[in-house]
């Protein structure tokens, strides 16, 4: 009989202080469970494999499947993610089978979205060589996204920090987190919380590294008042982008569960 784990916020709770905190890594296994909460977002992780992970209403949950085949239930269906996939899953549901990473965000309801494999490098140019895509992109500027990360070997990056908390799980090759305290080998299958504020940075050798980034905050994707359906609409030859009396007004249709 397949066990089953509830996949809510757990009791223990990760400290992360607002400026500077300890950077986390722990090796993936079926009992992960990470409260990463801090005063601004309320985000958990837990790994699944083996048995079943129940992912709880009220939260947006963000999964990578490290190895193996996975199942994912979900209220359109049943779907099977082999190695590199991903998901969106907003709501209730379950995934089973092969090894990967839940990161939930409460208190946000997302799109569901399948995808992946992920593709060998990023397509976007990041710093120091490396290159990112958003493989969740923000549905809204401001919203939670979810990140390829891919640094070349003989990478140095440039130490640096972020102004919200960085969590995820070390998809393929090997490297270092290296910070102001000292080194930490990373290696596939390796899951960190890095707070906001935290300096780090990541350093490879003879190998490339790629990295599932989740942020749980956006400052670039579209809003109301800029994305492609409004902008690329002409009235008379110019966006209506331009035209502001002709917008929806908030409350009057515009957005699904998660919009304002």
């Amino acid at each position: 009989m397949m066990m089953t784990t509830s996949h809510a916020p757990p009791e223990v709770r990760h400290d992360a202080p607002r400026h500077g905190g300890t950077i986390l890594f722990r090796a993936l296994s079926p009992g992960l469970a990470v409260d990463a909460s801090d005063a601004r977002h309320a985000v958990w992780l837990a790994g699944w494999g083996g048995g079943t992970l129940a992912l709880e209403a009220g939260a947006t949950h963000f999964g990578y499947v490290v190895s193996g085949v996975a199942r994912v239930d979900a209220p359109a269906g049943r779907f099977e993610l082999g190695e590199g996939m991903f998901f969106a899953l907003p709501g209730e549901g379950r995934v089973a089978g092969g090894l990967g990473l839940v990161i939930s965000q409460g208190g946000f309801a997302g799109l569901f979205q399948i995808g992946g494999p992920i593709e060998a490098r990023g397509r976007l140019r990041y710093i120091d060589g490396g290159t990112d895509t958003l493989i969740v992109p923000p549905p809204v500027l401001g919203d939670p996204c979810l990140n390829l990360l891919h640094l070349p070997p003989g990478t140095r990056q440039t130490m640096h920090a972020h102004p919200s908390l960085r969590a995820g799980v070390i998809a393929r090759g090997h490297g270092r987190c290296v910070t102001p305290g000292g080194a930490r080998a990373l290696a596939p299958g390796d899951a960190f919380v890095i707070p906001d504020g935290a300096d780090h940075c990541f350093h490879t050798d003879g190998e490339a590294l790629t990295v599932i980034a989740f942020h749980p905050d956006s400052d670039t994707g579209p809003s109301h008042e800029d994305h492609p359906m409004l902008n690329r609409t002409l009235v008379g030859g110019e966006s209506a982008a331009r035209r502001p009396e002709i917008h929806t007004r908030a409350g009057a249709g515009a957005g699904g569960e998660g919009a304002p």
